[in-house]
């Protein structure tokens, strides 16, 4: 956790509570006080605790720490209750956003989830030093898993498709990472053959047969 809030019967031992549960020096924090403590008076009014919110400041954190509280702020922004999970290897960096009732996070065929992988991925790239920087994924509720099964089911069927009626195959815009899983589905076809064409947020995979192809491109050495 990069904040906590602590009680004491002073403004410093609720700061000294903090500090300790953060394993940090008052030098890395900055402290927001949240209420004065106050004493009693003859028993008609109690004494109150000084309360206080302790959060660690950029510098204190570790670059995937700030883009871990950058995405945990995002979602409490959209009023999501949730923790985020992180799972790193060689060439990316897995951030799993856990809790209840994330269909918001998710959005209409994960476009929103997809909004959150790119602000996060631009954080990161602002705190990850160009050496340490890693492709960063988000997930939620296990989506990326079912929408990639859905997309190679996709990808097949319109396969077939493509080789039994000798047609082309536009499909519908995608992410980079969508596409690459209907191109990686495919990569073993002989008969057809998969590219992307238009621009993002627009660009969309294309599913032809080789001969097509093939055709196309002599039509265009001969223009050429």
């Amino acid at each position: 956790m990069n904040w906590v809030e602590t009680k004491g019967k002073t403004l410093e031992e609720a700061i000294h509570q903090a500090l300790s549960e953060l394993n940090c020096t008052e030098e890395d924090v900055d402290v927001e006080v949240l209420e004065e403590s106050s004493k009693g008076f003859l028993g008609i009014i109690k004494s109150k605790e000084a309360k206080v919110r302790v959060t660690l400041k950029p510098k204190a954190l570790a670059p995937l720490d700030q883009v871990v509280e950058f995405l945990s702020q995002a979602v409490r922004l959209m009023g999501v209750e949730a923790q985020i999970e992180t799972l790193e290897n060689e060439d990316s960096i897995l951030l799993t956003v856990v809790g209840e009732n994330l269909g918001i996070v998710i959005g209409r065929r994960g476009e929103t989830l997809d909004a959150l992988q790119y602000l996060t991925s631009l954080i990161a790239n602002r705190f990850f030093e160009n050496r340490e920087y890693k492709r960063i994924l988000l997930d939620a509720e296990g989506y990326r898993s079912r929408r990639e099964k859905t997309l190679i089911r996709l990808a097949l069927k319109l396969c077939e498709k493509v080789k039994r009626t000798g047609r082309r195959v536009v499909l519908e815009p995608m992410n980079p990472q969508e596409r690459r899983v209907i191109h990686t589905a495919l990569q073993n076809e002989t008969a057809i053959q998969t590219l992307s064409e238009g621009e993002d947020p627009f660009r969309r995979i294309v599913i032809s047969p080789k001969r097509q192809a093939a055709v196309k491109n002599k039509e265009w050495a001969r223009r050429s």
